[in-house]
């Protein structure tokens, strides 16, 4: 337990690493029904009424690795959605029973009923509109909202009337996972490519028939605070990854490649927003789509690496890892097919560590490819913005940068809608949904107040002090960064 935060992570873990065992092993369709009976072994229920609703469970879990491309990422499983409380408004032993009435009055489907002097609510009759709540001068009427729906900021999680199960709004939507790291109860959960991953690793049959690289995202360097990340990378090797590439070269070469646009595009454009955020992204195309054209039109770091890659080895398969379930969705974009194949977060990761027991600790120190300190700094708030004012500054661009950074989803809305009125104190946005940038990211193994730190101390381990010395051996110009 102690490599996760909670209980319901290392659910989730047990579950990854017993699938990922019997894969390794051949023997998954074998296994499939035991697993369960293996991570639930009873005789008493854990969390649940029985044995059999955890067993249930597991498998609907199970279910969850199997994965198609045409696949929501995030998704509720129903059968775990039934422990938290339904009624979202309730009366307390504060209510004085007074003459106005208030709440019954203002109720519009005339939900309130006064019983010896005393207010209550008829939930058959209750719709969850809040007037009674508000219009209690007591504040005697308690307002319980789901996790779930509370962490979700763009208000795409609804309760089902019927079934009282949490719905997710496919239209508003971001995937950036809010919902899955709060939800107590694990029912909302991220698909997995972690069996499709174990088996592209297997069939290149040690690398021979195609490559397969990892790229590994900068906030990992938060993720194995006991080990140094030269140590990580052995250990990714011997999952039997040909090649570990960081992220931070992508964010080097975006950095460059958007900080030059960005003299071109602020000519004829009041702002431009960041687009290395796949969430932020998505927020801007679904809830604010008139400020689309204003995103700027670089590729994430993610997509520039893999191209970069693919570039040099065309025959490869690539694998992102992060921290990050809107990377998942982002490689199932058909834009990134041919660029990506798959995302794993870094829960799956230590699963797999686990499966093919692996210790980290002991794994010798390898060479990691160097990105600058300004390329790892992408993965916290600010990182981003520090890193264009680098650029500016080294290239000596005629530009006046007026940054905003957002740290959030709700300072990313905020800008937005000042954007959207025409009144942004700033030309140049930087979206990162996750409070506190990538390194607070939904599936990470942990989001510790001291992880923004380990950032900051990787960054200046890096030899390279400048985006210019980081990519200069590449030929950006053969290789197409813009999402258009």
């Amino acid at each position: 337990m102690k490599k996760f935060d909670n209980h319901v992570q290392y659910i989730k873990y047990s579950v990854l690493k017993e699938v990922l065992k019997s894969e390794l092993n051949d023997n998954l369709l074998k296994d499939l029904l035991n697993i369960p009976k293996k991570i639930v072994p009873g005789p008493k229920p854990e969390t649940r009424c029985c044995i059999y609703k955890e067993r249930a469970i597991i498998n609907e879990r199970i279910k969850q690795i199997f994965y198609e491309y045409n696949d929501y990422v995030v998704n509720t499983i129903e059968l775990a959605c039934d422990e938290c409380p339904v009624n979202r408004f309730s009366v307390t032993e504060a209510c004085r029973g007074c003459l106005a009435h208030h709440c019954k009055d203002n109720c519009p489907v005339g939900a309130i009923e006064i019983y010896n002097k005393r207010a209550h609510i008829n939930q058959e009759k209750c719709i969850e509109c809040g007037k009674c709540h508000k219009m209690c001068q007591f504040e005697a009427i308690s307002d319980v909202k789901r996790p779930c729906h509370t962490s979700c900021k763009v208000d795409a999680i609804k309760i089902d009337p019927i079934t009282k199960k949490a719905i997710i709004d496919r239209e508003k939507c971001i995937s950036c996972g809010a919902c899955i790291s709060r939800c107590p109860f694990g029912a909302i959960t991220d698909k997995s490519h972690i069996l499709e991953i174990v088996r592209s690793i297997k069939n290149s049959d040690n690398n021979t028939n195609y490559k397969v690289y990892c790229v590994i995202a900068p906030a990992i360097a938060a993720q194995f605070p006991e080990n140094s990340i030269e140590q990580v990378v052995e250990a990714l090797k011997q999952l039997g990854f040909y090649d570990v590439v960081e992220a931070a070269i992508g964010a080097d070469i975006v950095a460059q490649y958007e900080t030059s646009h960005l003299v071109e595009e602020l000519k004829h454009k009041k702002f431009i927003t960041s687009s290395c955020c796949p969430a932020f992204v998505s927020l801007i195309k679904k809830k604010y789509s008139e400020l689309s054209e204003n995103i700027s039109t670089a590729v994430s770091p993610m997509i520039a690496v893999a191209r970069l890659i693919k570039h040099t080895d065309p025959n490869s398969k690539i694998v992102f890892i992060g921290p990050c379930v809107a990377k998942k969705e982002e490689v199932s974009y058909e834009e990134y097919r041919n660029d990506i194949e798959f995302a794993m977060s870094f829960e799956e990761l230590q699963a797999f560590l686990d499966a093919k027991e692996i210790d980290v600790s002991a794994c010798e120190e390898k060479p990691l490819e160097n990105a600058s300190k300004f390329g790892r700094i992408f993965a916290r708030s600010g990182g981003l913005t520090e890193a264009v004012k680098h650029v500016i500054e080294d290239n000596d661009y005629d530009i006046k940068l007026k940054p905003v950074v957002c740290n959030g989803l709700a300072e990313c809305e905020k800008a937005l809608k000042l954007a959207k009125v025409g009144k942004l104190d700033g030309n140049f946005i930087e979206g990162m949904i996750c409070e506190g940038g990538c390194v607070n990211g939904p599936v990470s193994l942990n989001r510790k107040p001291t992880n923004t730190m380990c950032i900051n101390k990787y960054a200046e381990k890096a030899k390279e002090k400048s985006v210019k010395d980081s990519i200069r051996v590449f030929k950006l110009e053969e290789i197409n960064l813009d999402t258009k």
